[in-house]
């Protein structure tokens, strides 16, 4: 079986606009939340927390090149011009047709359903552009992707919520694994929209310590309220292992586990049973015992039925004993299609210097949650040769992945 090593990697967050910066930024042991003040100007939305990117257009680019682009796509493309120039390809690459693009977010741009709705309201087409369903469509980041880089391979759009991303990058190994693709761009991607900040506040889901930014979110921790909405992006060229030797290019980390599955018993109640077969999906998948595992990077929401159905899934698919985890969300709040990818850069990150971040806010673990080994307070330095990112969505959507150094 062919083997997927990944030799670039790309980020856009509220972090910082590198993999380089995000991950520096994660030893100030400082969330990137703030209260956003327009935020209170909508009736009856109870948060107005958000971590933005704060991301500035790069000055190469034209109005030719984003003239199909709304924010997510342009997350998208900034994070993913990183990571092919990390990973060194040339245009004859990209474009042999053994290359692709699968990439996620949850939906498309916000900005232009507001154009198609006052269509509905107006009668008329004044706002409505060639480029304005492009920008708003399920799979904008990863055609945009495609059109940009002239790919001629498969495109995998992946809509799948919380999953994007990390389902993005598993699917993408799987072409490379079994032949298909040779190069996969993958990710995922989300710009911030207060719409979002709805969706979970009608829920009850949301963090409402609007007057203490720093305090939240604080994943597994008993006093947690609830969830921080974030944005961001983060692509990942991956590789058949022989195809990127061949061609001198450094190789930063292996994804050797993949597993997907989904609950089939609630749209947005999460089913530990489940979530835990994903995990042990990953782990049979690589070859691997539970005890092989140095790491975890948890989805860590902040939400009470969440963190707790994640933490009993983790507990039962070790076997009791699992290995330190940790939430990067506790930084950059919960950034939705983009988190899989962008907290597997930052575990890849971790692995590669020994060093990995704590929970931020976690001073006491919740009963509730499974008594897992959580880092907190202080990163802590140890060798992990593997570690697993993993992640869960809307319509009970399961996936873990695990890299190898």
């Amino acid at each position: 079986m062919r083997r997927v090593v990944v030799t670039g990697m790309g980020i856009v967050s509220a972090l910082g606009q590198s993999v380089a910066e995000a991950f520096a930024r994660l030893h100030r042991y400082a969330n990137c939340v703030e209260n956003v003040a327009d935020l209170a100007t909508y009736k009856g939305l109870n948060s107005h927390l958000a971590a933005r990117a704060n991301f500035a257009r790069p000055s190469h680019w034209d109005r030719k090149t984003t003239r199909t682009m709304g924010e997510v796509s342009m997350y998208a493309l900034a994070a993913t011009e990183q990571a092919v120039a990390q990973a060194g390809l040339s245009g004859a690459t990209l474009q042999s047709g053994r290359c692709g693009v699968a990439y996620g977010s949850c939906s498309g741009s916000v900005a232009p359903h507001l154009d198609f709705l006052s269509l509905l309201y107006t009668h008329e087409l004044k706002n409505i552009t060639s480029g304005t369903y492009i920008k708003l469509m399920p799979q904008t980041t990863a055609v945009n992707l495609s059109v940009h880089f002239k790919t001629h391979g498969r495109l995998v759009p992946t809509g799948t919520a919380c999953t994007s991303g990390s389902l993005a990058i598993g699917n993408a190994a799987e072409l490379i694994r079994y032949g298909i693709q040779d190069v996969m761009l993958a990710g995922g991607a989300e710009e911030f929209s207060p719409s979002q900040v709805a969706v979970f506040d009608t829920l009850y889901a949301t963090s409402l310590r609007n007057d203490a930014p720093a305090a939240t979110p604080a994943p597994y921790d008993i006093g947690r309220d609830g969830l921080v909405i974030g944005e961001g992006a983060a692509t990942f060229v991956l590789e058949e292992r022989e195809h990127a030797l061949a061609r001198g290019a450094a190789i930063l980390a292996e994804v050797v586990g993949f597993c997907e599955n989904t609950d089939g018993t609630h749209v947005t109640n999460p089913n530990a049973a489940t979530m835990a077969a994903a995990l042990k999906g990953a782990l049979a998948d690589a070859g691997l015992s539970a005890q092989d595992i140095g790491y975890i990077n948890g989805h860590g929401t902040a939400t009470r039925a969440g963190d707790v159905a994640e933490t009993q899934a983790t507990l039962e698919a070790f076997g009791g004993r699992a290995a330190p985890i940790s939430s990067t969300k506790s930084y950059i709040g919960h950034t939705l299609g983009a988190c899989g990818a962008i907290e597997a850069a930052m575990t890849i990150e971790m692995m590669r210097a020994g060093w990995f971040h704590p929970t931020l806010n976690l001073v006491t673990p919740d009963p509730a949650c499974a008594p897992l080994d959580y880092i907190m307070g202080e990163a802590r330095s140890f060798t992990a040769e593997f570690a697993m990112s993993n992640n869960f969505a809307f319509g009970g959507v399961n996936t873990s992945l695990i890299f190898k150094l």
